[in-house]
């Protein structure tokens, strides 16, 4: 595991050895332990190294037997094993252990055919030093992100936003589309930044470029529907097992030692014992816990370690100190990003690092078979519609001085008014946003949302990021938008950025293309059985856990975010956004926003999310480059 960046200036410009050490140097937490640099007339490319495997004979960039190609390599491939073994029987001969050698020899062996073969988390470049082109890919499902910038002709890349920076001459304007983005869903949906001259390489795609011409973009692997029939439902819970498990011990490649985080919840404990079953020692577990019971799992995940023999490690968290926490995870994070799930993310991976530099996490269960509420409330609204019609009814009924009523009287009114789009895409942006539209515009100042796109906010982004149904079933459709943009661009993105800040690599097994493809063949009412989501994981894993366990409502990842707001971090967000000078970013009305804080202090209604969104936002615009 590392972060790689790199410049192709193009046209004769030379890249200075010194630009690709400063680019590199921004990304030092993502590989403490060794760095690599190449730097040859106009390219140059290096990495910043945590070694996991092959540590001693691991060092990049790798060149080729004939000197022809060069690459550097962020991630970890699971099955470099078996390509290893066959590209060792078409006559390679390796030089080293390291997944990153496998990758070359295999580029060599099958050009840009290499990348529907690995099975992992990756984001490479290769230089072909006689047709001077420069490749990247990046994995199947974005586990590793890839951020891109084509400027004065040429193209810099790297593994955060930040490694751009150092490149001399280029710009960083902030986008306004991007800016309205963030806004509605907490982050900036791919293949957008925050800024007009960033992009991101979108999963399961490699790029191409020459000395000339335009950038060659190639989609080596999508995820497509395609359930099978005739199987009985022990016949499914048998294969899970078998596939989950395998891929589990597949993850479990590292010289270094590995952990994993367990919440107690579905995913993180089929994880853990998964690993149980494969591993010879006691898996180290780690787990954040809270004062607030409603929001502490802690006791969950502790009866889950005692019961699969774990050695666990837990931690209670409290936010004593905003000011110190929330600049560090804004400038993890290089674009403002506001989900609040990444300070406990944060916290748990600190703690593991104490003890491990590899942790395993359940991330995608949910996205995969149908954990969430809102894949339940889709099935209800095609079965039955009247509901949703009566829950507009309700929410029309009149206030009340008590702010518990009137939160629900807005969700009724959110599900209602959900019922009635015209499709599963525009339901699934819409449940996605922090503030629709509407709510936004009454925030803006009037010469911003005149830079902003017009027409039906959520028609315009089910056509462009899903222009035709992948499914008949309005469920699956649901899960397949869920797996595709929000993992990649909320999900992922909170876990890599929270990780690496500690030098700790985090593995998704459930993410693994293999076992996605898996995924894609589960029949949908073995996913979601009733208003039981994720029901074949359950099944398959319950034999494995204490009895009960599994029975619990779904929590996920939160935190006390509304007393932590009207707390010491609701005091620390009103201040950083005055002093911030985010104002100057002329988006937001100063009587609207001075209007959310007071509210929110008051206990009339719960702004904690927008307030967390406004402080990110003030943090980027503080310490943006100029």
């Amino acid at each position: 595991m590392c972060g790689i960046a790199g410049w192709y200036a193009r046209g004769g410009r030379a890249v200075a050895e010194s630009t690709v050490r400063a680019m590199c140097a921004t990304i030092v937490h993502r590989g403490p332990d060794d760095e690599g640099v190449l730097a040859e007339g106009d390219f140059g490319f290096g990495m910043r190294r945590l070694s996991i495997v092959d540590v001693a004979g691991g060092h990049q960039p790798i060149v080729s037997d004939d000197g022809r190609h060069v690459i550097t390599f962020n991630g970890e491939i699971f099955n470099h094993p078996e390509l290893r073994a066959e590209l060792e029987s078409l006559g390679h001969r390796y030089r080293t252990n390291s997944d990153t050698e496998t990758i070359l020899r295999g580029f060599q062996q099958w050009g840009d055919g290499v990348w529907a073969r690995l099975e992992g988390m990756f984001a490479v470049a290769i230089r072909d030093r006689v047709t001077r082109t420069v490749h990247l890919a990046r994995d199947p499902l974005g586990i590793k992100p890839l951020y891109l910038s084509f400027q004065h002709g040429g193209l810099a890349w790297g593994s955060e936003l930040k490694t751009l920076v150092p490149v001399p001459g280029f710009a960083f304007t902030p986008d306004p589309i991007a800016m309205d983005q963030f806004l509605a869903f907490g982050h900036v949906l791919a293949p957008r930044s925050i800024y007009r001259e960033v992009t991101k390489l979108e999963p399961g795609c490699s790029l191409v470029l020459g000395p000339e011409g335009d950038p060659v973009v190639t989609r080596f692997w999508s995820f497509q529907y395609r359930p099978e029939t005739g199987l009985s439902e022990q016949d499914w819970i048998e294969r899970f097992r078998e596939r989950f498990t395998a891929c589990v011990r597949r993850h479990l490649q590292s010289e270094v030692p590995l952990g994993a985080f367990l919440s107690g919840g579905v995913d993180s404990s089929a994880v853990v014992a998964a690993m149980t079953r494969v591993m010879d020692d006691p898996v180290r577990t780690f787990t954040i816990g809270f004062a607030d019971r409603d929001f502490d799992e802690a006791p969950i995940a502790r009866e889950v370690a005692d019961h699969l023999g774990c050695r666990h490690t837990e931690r209670r968290v409290a936010l004593d100190d905003a000011a110190t926490l929330l600049p560090r995870l804004a400038a993890a994070y290089d674009e403002p990003f506001a989900d609040p799930s990444a300070i406990p993310t944060w916290y748990v991976s600190r703690l593991a690092r104490e003890q491990v530099t590899v942790a395993m996490s359940g991330d995608g269960g949910d996205e995969l078979f149908a954990g969430y509420e809102r894949h339940h409330a889709e099935r209800l609204l095609q079965r039955h519609g009247g509901l949703f019609a009566l829950a507009g009814a309700l929410a029309h009924l009149p206030t009340l001085p008590n702010a518990r009523w009137n939160q629900l009287r807005q969700r009724l009114a959110k599900v209602s008014a959900d019922a009635r789009l015209p499709g599963t895409f525009q339901r699934f942006f819409s449940k996605y946003q922090l503030a629709p539209r509407a709510v936004r515009a009454a925030l803006y100042r009037p010469e911003f949302t005149a830079q902003l796109e017009t027409g039906d906010e959520l028609d315009r982004l089910a056509a462009s990021y899903f222009p035709a149904p992948v499914s008949r079933d309005p469920v699956e459709n649901l899960l397949y938008a869920d797996t595709v943009v929000r993992l990649p661009d909320d999900m992922l993105t909170k876990v890599d950025r929270a990780s690496m800040q500690h030098s700790l690599e985090v593995r998704v097994p459930f993410l693994s293309h293999v076992f996605v493809d898996f995924a894609a063949t589960v029949p949908i009412d073995l996913k979601l059985k009733g208003a039981t989501g994720k029901w074949l994981v359950r099944k398959a894993v319950e034999p494995w856990l204490p009895a009960g366990i599994l029975d619990r409502p779904k929590q996920g990842f939160a935190i006390p975010l509304a007393s932590w707001v009207r707390g010491d971090l609701g005091g620390y967000a009103e201040r950083v956004w005055r002093e911030s000078g985010a104002d100057a970013a002329g988006v937001l009305r100063p009587e609207a926003v001075g209007a959310l804080f007071a509210e929110h202090r008051s206990g009339r209604a719960d702004r904690s999310q927008m307030l967390y969104a406004l402080a990110m936002f003030a943090l980027w615009w503080q310490h943006r480059p100029r």
